[in-house]
């Protein structure tokens, strides 16, 4: 079985793991710099496969299955029921309830 340093085609630096810590604010141990160092070269690797693919003629998309506006007209059908509910109000001021002041 390849080792895995002789297979991963991108090597990340001491110097970039340690401006990323600083940029992600983190404070990393020397053995999570080193798993940094390779999940980053291992995603790196990754991308540059995906870079492969022969993508002539896809149209690009930001989603899988097409994105339909799902949104209604704003249609008043029943009405508000404004006068049905002002019939049971004990006092009206214009179109509204009318009641005692609570704040002096």
């Amino acid at each position: 079985m390849e080792d895995l340093k002789t297979k991963q085609k991108n090597v990340i630096s001491d110097e970039t793991i340690e401006y990323v810590g600083i940029l992600a604010k983190l404070e990393l141990s020397d053995e999570e710099k080193e798993r940094a160092k390779r999940d980053m070269g291992e995603m790196l690797d990754y991308i540059d496969k995906l870079n492969e693919l022969d993508t002539d003629g896809v149209e690009p998309m930001s989603h899988v299955f097409p994105v339909n506006n799902v949104f209604r007209e704003d249609v008043v059908t029943n009405g508000d029921g404004s006068e049905a509910t002002l019939a049971n109000a004990p006092e009206r001021k214009d179109q509204g309830f009318k009641v005692p002041k609570t704040i002096g």
